[in-house]
């Protein structure tokens, strides 16, 4: 007996409590999301009292102007900075997987990586900064700042599942390509790139939510008219809460839920 409690391996499950910690978790953490979603069908102008099911948030939401604009906005600014940082992202996952290790390889990637160690706020105020000698140099004060502040910051998210995905295919076929006389360029194109497209995507699917989500860069580097739908969100909170609101909310967090949702069967998806 004493042998096969020995030999028992070890799970986290068989724990005292462990359920009642996951659900308690669970609770705590999609509890108020599911609220959220709840009373934006509320009938009334309260947020806490349940006056009937209404669809007339979801229509206010979707007809206010100001809320249209900062939504095109939002998409805009994720969609350059999602083109942009995904292909800087291939090419570094490429230049860091695909050649002979070389000195310094270590510090690269470090490099790479930074921004996810740095607190947000940290990054936004460099970014503050940063612009601040741009514009007094130059006299520019357009919306370039803050594409190019959110496709940087979204560098490092879209190289983490291309540089996995690259990490797991084996280099069989692109050998192959090049004993056949394949130039660098076409095994690239017709062999590296079909493999390595799922990551790709997973990448710029991430980089797309973490641009759409941003809060603390947008924040310090947005200008006047400049707000993206978080920013516009945040705003209204601070004036009156109403259930459009919540509708906006609810409707932005169908879209991350989405779009993560396919990031992760992405990022499963078998060679």
């Amino acid at each position: 007996m004493a042998e096969l409690f020995a030999r028992r391996p070890f799970s986290v499950r068989d724990q005292r409590g462990f359920t009642t910690i996951a659900m308690l978790c669970f609770v705590m953490l999609y509890g108020p999301m599911i609220t959220l979603v709840i009373y934006s069908f509320n009938d009334g102008n309260s947020v806490a009292v349940w006056e009937g099911f209404s669809w007339r948030w979801y229509e206010a939401a979707i007809n206010n102007r100001q809320i249209q604009r900062a939504t095109v906005r939002s998409l805009q600014v994720a969609a350059f900075a999602t083109i942009v940082s995904t292909t800087v992202a291939t090419m570094a996952a490429l230049a860091t997987t695909r050649t002979r290790p070389f000195r310094g390889q270590g510090l690269v990637y470090g490099l790479i990586n930074q921004p996810l160690m740095v607190p947000e706020i940290v990054t936004a105020v460099a970014l503050l900064m940063f612009f601040a000698i741009i514009k007094g140099a130059t006299g520019y004060t357009g919306m370039g700042y803050l594409l190019a502040a959110h496709a940087a910051f979204c560098i490092p998210f879209a190289y983490m599942p291309i540089r996995a995905r690259l990490e797991d295919m084996s280099l069989t076929l692109e050998q192959a390509a090049a004993d056949l006389y394949a130039t660098p360029w076409r095994t690239f194109r017709y062999v590296t790139l079909p493999l390595l497209l799922p990551g790709i995507m997973a990448g710029a699917m991430l980089a797309f939510v973490i641009s759409l989500d941003d809060v603390v860069i947008t924040l310090f580097v947005a200008g006047p008219g400049q707000d993206t739908l978080p920013l516009y969100v945040i705003g209204q909170l601070r004036r009156i809460v109403t259930p459009e609101m919540n509708a906006v909310s609810s409707l932005f967090l169908l879209a991350s839920a989405l779009l993560v949702t396919l990031f992760f069967f992405l990022s499963r998806r078998k060679k």
